[in-house]
Formats: C-alpha cells, sequence, structure tokens
C-alpha cells in the first residue's frame, strides 16, 4: 500500500452549506430496479465483476443517488477492500453523503484508516456533498484513530458551524474523540453543555474517557453519578479498575453487578493476570460459564509470563480438546514459548502443523516458532522457518542468532549478524548480546572484541552488564582474567550477578583462587539468597583442600536460610532437558559442587599415583 500524506488541518475543510439540517439522503421508501439487484448478485464473481461494472455505467444508472448508493454499498462490503468503490465514487455524477459515508465506513471496517483519509482528503473534503449527521462521527473516529488531533478540533469547529452539535449522536462521537486525544478538558465541556440531554452512550463515552487517561477515581464519581447503568457501564469500571491493579474495587464491583457476561469475566482475568496472580485468574476462569478466545489467551500467556510452562501446556490441551473456539496467533505464541522452554520438540512440531492452517501468519507467530526450534536444538527446522519468512524484524534476526550460539554454532551466528546488516536491518543492543554470548562459546576472543567495538564506535550503542558479561565470560574462558576484572570495573551500575558469577567461575577454571575467593564473598553480600556463589565459592575451597572454609559456606547458608530446593530432570525418547522448576540450574552447581569436592579428596587421597586412576580422577572432576 502506497505511503499517504496525511494532510494539514486546513486542507481539510467541509462545504459550509445554507443548509444546516442534517442531510438524510435515501428516505424514499423505493427498490432498486431488478437490474440492480441482478447487478449485486454478480459482484461476488470475480469474473463477472468487470462485465457488472460496465452495465452499471452504460445502463445509466450511476446518475441516480439512490441507485448509485445501493450499487456501492453491496461492492464495498462485499469485496475484500473498497478501492473499486473509492474508484467508482469519483464517476458519480450526482454523489452524496450516503454514498460517501458507506465508502469511508468500509474502509475503517477493513482496517484501512490511512486509505480513508486518503479518500475524504481527495473525494469528499472539497467537493459539493453536504455532510450528514453520520458523517461527523465517523470522520471523529477517523481522527481519534490516527491520533489527528488538531483535525479533531478543526472537525468540531466544522460541527458547531453547521448546526450539528445539538445531534446527541455527533456529540456523543465528539466526546469520545476528545477522550482518545487525551483532551479531557474539552470533553467535558462537551459533556457539561448537554448534560441534561445525556444518555447512556453520552455518560459511558465520557467514563471511558477518563478511565483511558488514568483518572479512575473521577470517572467511579461518574458513573456513581448515573441513574441508570447498562452493561457496558459496569464493564467500562472494572476494565478501569484492573488497569491501574486496583482489584479489590474490581471484585467489589463484580459482586454487586445485577448481571455478568463475558467482557465482564475476561476484565477479571485480566486484572488478575496483570498482578501475576495465577490462583484468582484461574480462579475466574474455571467459574466462567462460557469463555471466549480472549479468556483462554489471556490464562495462556499468564501461564508463559510466570513460567508455568506445563500449565500452560495442560490449558492449551483443554482448549483443544474442549473446540469451542479456534486457536490464533497470540494462542499459538504462548504456547510455543512453554514448548521453547520445556524443550517439547515435538509438541512444538505440533503446533507448527497447526500454524500453517492460519492465513497470513505475522511476523511475531512466525519468529516464536523458530525461536522454539533454535532452543530445542532443531537448527534446520528453525532456519526454514527464517527462509520462508518474506518480512523479518530484527527480533526474528536476535533470535536466529541466538540459536545459532547457544549450539555452538559461532561461525554461522557470525555469518547471519553480516546478512543482518547486509538486508538494512539495524542490529540493537539485544542483537550484540547474541553474538557476543555465541563468541564467548565458540571461544572467538578476537572477533568477540571486533563486535564489541562495532556496537560502541559504529553503532553508538553504550555497553550494558550483559554486554560486558558476554565479554567477561569470553575473556574468562580463554584465561584473560586480569582483562576480564578489569572490563567488569567499568561496568556503570551495579553490575549484575551474572557478570561477576562469569568472572568467578572462570576464576575457578583457571585457578586463579584468590581473585575466586574476593568475588565469591563480594557475591554473597550482594545476593545473600542466592545459592549460585556459595556453591562456587565452597568448590574454590575444596579445590584446595580448604574443607574448615567450605563447611563454613555451608553453615553461612542455613544460616542465610539458603535451601537447596528438589530439581527434577526429564528424559524420555524425545530429548534431555530440566523441567521449569526455578531450581533446577541451583540444584545441578550443588551436584557439580559434590562432584568437584569428591574428586578433590580423591586425588589427595591418591596423590602420587599416576596412570590409569588419575586419568579416571580427572574425568571424575570434568562431570
Amino acid at each position: 500500500m502506497s505511503t499517504t500524506r496525511i494532510p494539514r488541518p486546513s486542507s481539510l475543510t467541509i462545504r459550509n452549506l445554507s443548509d444546516k439540517n442534517p442531510t438524510k439522503p435515501h428516505q424514499q421508501k423505493q427498490n432498486p430496479p431488478p437490474i440492480i439487484n441482478a447487478l449485486v448478485s454478480f459482484i461476488h464473481s470475480p469474473p463477472h465483476l468487470s462485465q457488472v461494472l460496465a452495465q452499471f455505467l452504460t445502463s445509466g444508472h450511476h446518475h441516480d443517488p439512490f441507485l448509485a448508493g445501493h450499487f456501492i454499498k453491496h461492492l464495498a462490503f462485499s469485496l475484500p477492500s473498497p478501492r473499486l468503490a473509492a474508484s467508482l465514487f469519483s464517476l458519480l455524477p450526482n454523489p452524496d453523503a450516503f454514498i460517501s459515508n458507506t465508502v469511508i465506513k468500509s474502509f475503517l471496517l477493513n482496517s484501512q484508516p490511512e486509505e480513508a483519509l486518503a479518500f475524504y482528503r481527495d473525494s469528499v473534503a472539497n467537493s459539493s456533498i453536504s455532510p450528514s449527521n453520520f458523517t461527523f462521527p465517523l470522520l471523529a473516529k477517523l481522527f481519534s484513530h490516527l491520533g489527528l488531533a488538531p483535525n479533531g478540533m478543526l472537525l468540531h469547529a466544522q460541527i458547531v458551524k453547521l448546526g450539528f452539535e445539538e445531534d446527541l449522536y455527533v456529540r456523543n462521537s465528539a466526546i469520545h474523540m476528545y477522550a482518545c486525544f487525551g483532551h479531557l478538558g474539552s470533553a467535558w465541556r462537551l459533556f457539561e453543555g448537554f448534560v441534561e440531554e445525556a444518555d447512556l452512550v453520552t455518560w459511558n463515552s465520557m467514563i471511558d474517557g477518563c478511565v483511558k487517561n488514568g483518572m479512575v477515581e473521577a470517572a467511579r464519581e461518574l458513573f456513581d453519578e448515573m441513574r441508570d447503568k447498562d452493561l457496558v457501564s459496569w464493564n467500562i469500571m472494572i476494565a478501569g479498575y484492573a488497569s491501574v491493579g486496583m482489584m479489590e474495587k474490581a471484585r467489589e464491583l463484580f459482586s454487586i453487578m445485577p448481571k455478568w457476561d463475558v467482557v465482564t469475566w475476561n476484565s477479571m482475568i485480566d486484572g488478575y493476570a496483570r498482578d501475576a496472580n495465577v490462583a484468582l485468574a484461574r480462579g475466574f476462569f474455571d467459574a466462567m460459564p462460557k469463555k471466549s478466545l480472549v479468556s483462554w489467551n489471556v490464562m495462556l500467556a499468564l501461564y508463559a509470563r510466570v513460567k508455568g510452562y506445563k500449565e500452560c501446556c495442560k490449558l492449551f490441551d483443554s482448549m483443544i480438546a474442549a473446540g469451542v473456539v479456534r486457536p490464533n496467533g497470540a494462542t499459538f505464541v504462548s504456547v510455543l514459548t512453554a514448548c521453547a522452554k520445556l524443550g517439547d520438540l515435538e509438541r512444538g512440531k505440533w503446533i507448527h502443523s497447526l500454524v500453517k492452517r492460519i492465513k497470513g501468519s505475522d511476523v511475531l507467530l512466525l519468529t516464536s516458532l523458530l525461536n522454539m526450534y533454535a532452543k530445542c536444538g532443531a537448527m534446520d527446522d528453525a532456519k526454514e522457518v527464517f527462509d520462508q519468512m518474506s518480512d523479518r524484524n530484527v527480533v526474528t534476526w536476535n533470535s536466529m542468532i541466538m540459536g545459532y550460539g547457544l549450539h555452538g554454532l559461532s561461525e554461522k551466528a557470525i555469518k547471519l549478524f553480516f546478512e543482518m546488516e547486509r538486508s538494512g536491518i539495524q542490529p540493537d543492543d539485544k542483537t550484540f548480546t547474541c553474538i557476543l554470548s555465541a563468541c564467548a562459546h565458540g571461544g572467538l576472543v578476537v572477533e568477540g572484541w571486533w563486535f564489541f567495538e562495532q556496537m560502541v564506535r559504529v553503532y553508538d550503542l553504550q555497553p550494558k552488564v550483559d554486554h560486558v558479561g558476554c565479554m567477561v565470560d569470553l575473556l574468562g574462558r580463554a584465561g584473560l582474567l586480569n582483562d576480564s576484572e578489569e572490563l567488569a570495573k567499568q561496568v556503570k551500575g551495579k553490575p549484575s550477578k551474572a557478570l561477576w558469577g562469569a568472572l568467578m567461575s572462570a576464576s575457578k577454571t583457571h585457578c586463579n583462587w584468590n581473585l575466586g575467593e574476593i568475588l565469591g564473598r563480594k557475591m554473597i553480600e550482594t545476593e545473600p539468597r542466592d545459592v549460585g556463589p556459595y556453591v562456587l565459592l565452597s568448590n574454590i575451597y575444596a579445590s584446595e583442600g580448604r574443607w574448615d572454609e567450605a563447611e563454613q559456606v555451608r553453615e553461612v547458608m542455613r544460616e542465610n536460610g539458603v535451601k537447596k530446593d528438589v530439581g527434577v530432570s526429564l528424559v524420555d525418547g524425545r530429548g534431555l532437558g530440566f523441567d521449569d522448576h526455578k531450581s533446577s540450574v541451583g540444584k545441578k552447581r550443588i551436584v557439580d559442587s559434590m562432584l568437584s569436592e569428591m574428586g578433590a579428596h580423591l586425588k589427595m587421597s591418591y596423590g602420587g599415583e599416576l596412570g590409569g586412576r588419575e586419568r579416571s580422577l580427572q574425568r571424575v572432576s570434568r562431570f
């Protein structure tokens, strides 16, 4: 679609006619002649469409506004795009507001606001068409959708000038428009000026405007003043409380509502989901008499966000088994995230087969699919998805680079980075985190330094903790501890535990016990609840045979209440991976620590013996 130039407010004028009454076209009670009905019946047949248009024009029916309006209405709402109806509009000798409104409305319903604006600007704004009371609400919706506040204010001026401000339908649309712009003062003046004539839509529009602009208490005052409330009024207020985390207030309203609908339930679930309150969100979800797609998607996204990956997959299975609603792209994004974290490649492939049934899958969905394959180690499948994507954003490229780096394919990651640059996509800070991590996994010190310099000098990106952490890891693995320590000291702000942990781990690997001990104690001081520093420090003491100090570390762990939670490993025919329990990494470190201590004990006991026994001990230490 070609880029549409947004016009200046002065170019969006509405002809000021002497007749200030709303025009009411097509009021005459007449039916279209049989030929029009016959032509309309062929609109749905593409092979006959050009013949239908030719017959309509040659018959002269386009001179009659009523017949032309009837025909264009069917043409605009029957085809995938209203562009043909807009083109036909320019051929009409006597178009009126009904026909122009029909075309604008069809563009809006097809989510083509820029096209609607271009049509209005080119074909309506400076024409002799007299606007109706249906014209202004359409334009108010159009300008609010595009965020054109100056044009909206000019529209209001024309409403007043042509005498439409007393029309309740027009006034309500203006209140809603100002609320969308965040101009609550203007909306309030309109509301107050005609409060006696206000209907439910007026009140709801004003309450909704307050809610959308974060003024929930003001919205509640208006809500309490309403003499009559409908379901929309209650739902707006509950959604408002949910949006700012005031769930006690939302639940209070929920309990006294005369009746609930699916929007009410979804607002409560969404509110608790925003607070990551899984138990209450699931309680409302299970209590719903009828669930919509939004209900399922909110719960699935919540489970994925709080790392309840198994529950996410189970809920998706229930959704499919129920068969009431059909999953969409948002559904699959949540489940693919869970599959990636669980390493569930078989389920991921099944989801892929379902994704193929969706027409026009978006970038987010395909990137989630690619990410799932990458994290499950199926890089060939990930590359296939990547190659088939017609549109890629920076996250797509980052996911692919990350996948290569994660599985030790550092050279491919570097090659893909250069392809990304050639494609015109600008690397961001996440891109450099991915490529530096790939260099660290591959031990590519020179390449890692080069990318680090590129990030700072070419792309003008300031190094963050993640970037320095990758470099510390890279330099530490190469034994360049002094360089990595100096780099870590240059980090602005509070260094992360991952950064110091990488340096400490490198100190242990390269037997720099003094540096490792200093870092370990520093990390325990700053992160006393993290099990990792205790384990690494215990490893260092054990490696030196300092068993008393190692026991002291364990005693400090007990005093600080650091527990070694049980972690579970999943082993099945589909592959190997840790479960989603947060203690898996910590448990693995504990096991590594114990094996390291066992190895050190054995080495001391048989220190003088070499040969096969020494090689066996070395294998135990590396396990």
